[in-house]
């Protein structure tokens, strides 16, 4: 069934604000995700960002928008201005629903964010180093306003409880055939593996987990300047972030055709971020060990339960295809994180 998007982003603009019509509407997506992000061009000739969702659940969307409107606006100097401002009515953040024969379809408007500079697609050392040590000044920040933001309902634990509860269904068999066992066994192992930590003293902090070199600009003294794309946003463990900037810094750098190997997290050059990471805001022997857990959840989460939601097809056929045949056998196999705490000194 055809749905034209921009009419219902039209439509939500139109709920927003009818006394400010829309001159334009203009797909500006990636092309990657199934998400849609619009730019919304007023009659006053400025413009609003538009994203529209319909993965997951629309509680979820309006908790997460509602939680990174407040951290936007209590991240002080010299990140007050990185996140964008979501458009509010009525003292919350503005969210339409479009509820259709077999869509439910989400929307939500941002104020732009300014863009200054990216980094290149393969980092030099010198590089790697600043952008350890500023991700760690980052995650400080966010641990700081922590307690001012509202509560979230997801947790790594609900996600994969959801991934069961949907291989459970007939649409779920019938969607990850000849591969329910292999689920399973990934689920009970995660679940296994992290009762082995010391989860208790590793607190939730805002994580944005896609943290590609094209979410994210720094300004000219290499801090981070802005940050766009919300749709990971969570509220969990810092190592949640660790995995993409695993990727931004090896060898290979950022590159339009992808896959997520376990690999890469224990490269020389992920290991320098690491090291200057942990001089500036230390980790844990516990938050290392949970790398490994932290890439299972995330090719659990985001590649088979969320892949064919998230991802356009021709790229979640292949990711899942890669999940079973690469992915999973080598977590175990692969990674070995008595490499990092010995560099760590842990």
């Amino acid at each position: 069934m055809y749905i034209d998007f921009s009419s219902v982003v039209r439509e939500a603009w139109a709920e927003f604000a009818p006394e400010q019509p829309a001159l334009s509407i203009e797909d500006i997506s990636a092309r990657v995700s199934t998400n849609h992000v619009y730019k919304i061009t007023l009659s006053t000739k400025k413009f609003v960002i538009g994203k529209l969702s319909y993965f997951g659940k629309f509680e979820h969307f309006r908790e997460d928008h509602s939680i990174i409107n407040i951290l936007a606006k209590s991240l002080k100097k010299p990140y007050e201005k990185v996140l964008a401002r979501s458009l509010t009515k009525n003292d919350e953040v503005f969210t339409y629903r479009y509820k259709g024969k077999s869509l439910d379809i989400w929307v939500v408007f941002y104020k732009p964010v300014k863009i200054y500079k990216s980094l290149p697609k393969i980092l030099n050392q010198e590089q790697i180093k600043n952008l350890g040590a500023e991700v760690a000044r980052f995650h400080l920040a966010c641990h700081e306003v922590t307690p001012q933001l509202p509560p979230s309902s997801k947790t790594l634990k609900s996600d994969i409880d959801h991934l069961l509860a949907i291989l459970a269904t007939e649409h779920g068999q019938y969607e990850h055939r000849g591969h329910i066992d292999v689920i399973k066994q990934q689920c009970d192992r995660f679940f296994e593996e992290t009762e082995k930590l010391d989860l208790d003293r590793m607190v939730d902090i805002p994580v944005f987990v896609d943290w590609n070199i094209g979410n994210f600009s720094l300004s000219k003294t290499n801090r981070i300047y802005s940050r766009w794309d919300y749709d990971w946003f969570r509220m969990s463990f810092r190592v949640m972030d660790f995995y993409f900037f695993s990727r931004v810094v090896s060898e290979i750098g950022d590159r339009t055709i992808f896959s997520y190997n376990i690999d890469i997290m224990q490269h020389e050059r992920f290991i320098l971020f690491l090291k200057a990471y942990h001089k500036v805001y230390p980790l844990s022997a516990s938050e290392i060990k949970m790398l490994k857990e932290i890439y299972r959840f995330f090719i659990l989460n985001y590649v088979i339960k969320d892949g064919r939601y998230f991802f356009h097809e021709i790229y979640a056929s292949r990711l899942q295809r890669e999940a079973y045949r690469n992915y999973f056998p080598q977590i175990d196999s692969h990674f070995n994180p008595e490499i990092i705490l010995k560099e760590l000194n842990l």
